[in-house]
């Protein structure tokens, strides 16, 4: 389970860097871009949260909580390499 907590901490401060690096560029970005930019922040949001409570949750749900926050951890890293692309 420890194991698990270390690589979503990992995966949290890996999107956390690259969600800072592309911050200043969408500024400069086209609309749509923004538009899914938002979106994404939304996510971003959701999974922070979902992260601080996962462990206390994992202890008593098993590996479903963290599995989830994998796949949304994924789906973000994702959208972040597409929207890098677009730039």
């Amino acid at each position: 389970m420890n194991n698990l907590t270390d690589e979503l901490k990992e995966l949290r401060e890996d999107l956390g860097r690259s969600r800072d690096a592309l911050n200043v560029e969408v500024e400069l970005a086209k609309e749509e871009l923004r538009e899914e930019w938002k979106e994404l922040e939304q996510k971003w949001e959701h999974f922070n949260a979902q992260l601080k409570s996962a462990s206390h949750e994992a202890a008593v749900a098993g590996e479903d909580v963290g599995s989830a926050l994998e796949l949304l951890g994924e789906e973000l890293r994702k959208a972040y390499e597409r929207i890098r692309r677009s730039l």
